[in-house]
């Protein structure tokens, strides 16, 4: 026996897609953890399984690197996109894919640089919505205690959690000490993704990401539009803005509705053919 993954990555931030028309069978989490492995495994941020397809459309499941899974990923939808136009699962120029994090509708542009528009939604900072505990209220510049530690936080959804937390400058040091902090913290029940952010002007900002179940990461589909969003929100850029990560750049736009889109940049890597053994082991 063999399973077979893709991987492909959006700006550094790299998954392997599990196809379950070719594959049925279900990933346990112990599984994820060692495929995704660095070192012992074939390495990744996350396993996307899918597609699943039911009468309201076509599904999947997005996991991390942990073994939890994800209601929503910007990286993670636009990959497992890709693939699916890739496979010829998808011929037209438009596609909604449904995650646990609501409906997401993608346009792709068809050119050879990967690249798609992402309508990732709309955000809330109602804290019963993201959550984050203590009575309900929308969580704008707040401030919080991490194990002595006081930080002013902006939390919202946008189908997933997210921590934003300004700052003059980025230290990737306090990025993965303070983020891993938060990530876990009892204020955020499901856990939280956490970004730091710099703003450089009213049409860029530059963000650093402790992502839930998944550590420091390259980049962030779904962290840069919260970013972006929080940015917005207290008035430091215009509605649409370059958010500037360590892995490369995405553009973020937020409509007069509210609906956030992001343009993303896919890359197929290859296919990854596992050795008997290792599924043995697994």
């Amino acid at each position: 026996m063999e399973f077979i993954f893709e991987k492909y990555h959006g700006n550094g931030n790299d998954y392997l897609v599990f196809d379950t028309k070719k594959f049925e069978y279900e990933l346990k989490s112990s599984q994820i953890r060692e495929i995704c492995d660095r070192h012992f495994g074939v390495g990744s941020d996350g396993i996307l399984m899918g597609p699943y397809e039911k009468e309201d459309g076509i599904y999947v499941r997005i996991f991390n690197p942990d073994g939890s899974e994800a209601e929503k990923s910007g990286n993670g939808i636009s990959i497992f996109a890709q693939f699916l136009k890739d496979h010829k699962y998808v011929t037209g120029d438009v596609i909604t894919i449904n995650t646990l994090g609501g409906p997401i509708e993608i346009h792709y542009s068809n050119d050879k640089n990967g690249t798609l528009n992402v309508a990732m939604g709309k955000v809330s900072y109602m804290s019963d919505e993201i959550p984050v505990t203590g009575e309900p209220r929308e969580v704008i510049e707040e401030a919080m205690e991490f194990q002595g530690q006081k930080v002013i936080t902006t939390c919202l959804t946008i189908g997933n959690p997210h921590c934003v937390i300004l700052r003059d400058e980025l230290v990737k040091k306090e990025v993965k000490s303070l983020g891993k902090l938060i990530e876990s913290d009892e204020h955020f029940p499901n856990k939280i993704n956490v970004q730091f952010m710099q703003v450089l002007n009213r049409e860029e900002i530059v963000i650093e990401i402790y992502e839930r179940g998944a550590g420091y990461t390259l980049s962030s589909g779904s962290s840069s539009c919260a970013a972006a969003n929080v940015a917005y929100k207290l008035g430091l850029t215009d509605r649409k803005v370059k958010v500037h990560m360590p892995g490369g750049t995405v553009e973020v736009e937020i409509e007069e509705d509210g609906i956030t889109y992001m343009t993303s940049h896919v890359k197929r890597i290859g296919k990854i053919i596992t050795a008997d053994v290792f599924i043995e082991e697994l």
